[in-house]
């Protein structure tokens, strides 16, 4: 057996002093370097909206508040996202793919009943759709949902245990079957049809993107609309948008952490960060990365860039996101039964 001298053992005790010390700092304001910082735990799309997002509204809140403060952001599949502020991730904010993913970070009490209230359109303060990405000249000539479950489509898809960006293409891909089918049995046997086709089932939304165009793998994209969007801006003349018939209006959710924000004293600043994102600046800036602005009359302005006509299922079309979730998304429910989880 080894043995510490008594002066390691002063060592040791003086640095275990320090690092609590420092932690207890850490949790006075968030401070580091005398600026005050939040955390946004976001999911995978937003990733660039937000590195625009945060100097914005970092010179409005030194300007409005007179104080400077520094945002830090993490990016995954927003169920994995979820799931790391509910073991441990100091996130102030979350700013996730789909309700859900919120409603499970509350049952643990770490964000407050109520939050879907807090700020307006239900937290949701852009909204997006579910369409095809497909490469230049559209090959396999995909037009429609019913062109996925053709023999010869590859299709690519994040994977809706992990992805809150899955659970809208399940969806989406189920609302156009309930449009033409209106049988359970055959809109079932659509949709799993349609997962026979795929190849490769990422973790992540950006992950698939990945898969789609820097591995070359597939033929479809099963995406978000801004994804889309952002990745033909990236590759000009190398891909093509494709807007199905039938999509779902799919709602990302904003919410405080509680729990954090008043451990770090943060609740402040958090809130102005939720609540700038409704500013026209904001909205103006979520609508040129591809989302659409909650605002109308926005919304309105870039009628060019989105399809505004587009028949749009809405979640409580499936009983709100708990009702769909037990009856798709969970353990031992309908995803895991046609995919042969």
């Amino acid at each position: 057996m080894k043995h510490r001298s008594k002066h390691g053992k002063k060592r040791i005790g003086t640095v275990v002093m320090l690092v609590s010390a420092l932690m207890m700092l850490a949790g006075c304001g968030n401070a580091k370097d005398g600026v005050l910082t939040i955390t946004n735990v976001s999911y995978d799309p937003t990733r660039e909206f937000y590195e625009a997002y945060n100097p914005l509204f970092e010179t409005y809140y030194q300007k409005n508040y007179g104080e400077e403060v520094e945002v830090i952001q993490s990016h995954g599949g927003s169920s994995a996202q979820a799931r790391s502020v509910v073991e441990g991730s100091n996130a102030d904010v979350v700013t996730l793919a789909l309700e859900h993913d919120i409603t499970l970070i509350e049952q643990t009490k770490l964000i407050e009943p109520g939050w879907k209230e807090e700020f307006a359109e239900d937290s949701a303060p852009y909204t997006s759709t579910i369409v095809f990405l497909v490469r230049r000249g559209n090959p396999k000539q995909i037009q429609d949902w019913d062109d996925l479950v053709k023999p010869d489509v590859e299709i690519i898809t994040p994977d809706p245990k992990s992805s809150g960006g899955a659970c809208w293409n399940f969806l989406a891909a189920l609302s156009y079957a309930k449009e033409n089918y209106h049988n359970t049995n055959q809109e079932l046997d659509f949709v799993q049809r349609l997962y026979e086709q795929v190849s490769v089932m990422d973790s992540g939304a950006r992950g698939s993107t990945t898969t789609f165009v820097e591995n070359g793998k597939g033929d479809v994209l099963i995406a978000w609309e801004n994804e889309a969007i952002a990745t033909m801006k990236n590759y000009p003349d190398e891909y093509e948008m494709i807007t199905p018939s039938v999509s779902i209006l799919a709602q990302p959710s904003v919410a405080i952490v509680d729990d954090n924000a008043n451990a770090n004293g943060t609740q402040e600043v958090s809130r102005a960060y939720l609540e700038y994102l409704y500013s026209d600046e904001a909205q103006r800036l979520a609508a040129d990365y591809g989302y659409r602005p909650s605002n109308e009359e926005i919304l309105q302005e870039f009628s060019d860039r989105f399809d505004l006509n587009l028949t749009l299922y809405t979640i409580d079309d499936y009983g709100g996101w708990d009702k769909a979730y037990e009856t798709y998304f969970d353990d031992g429910a309908i995803f895991d039964e046609i995919y042969g989880y």
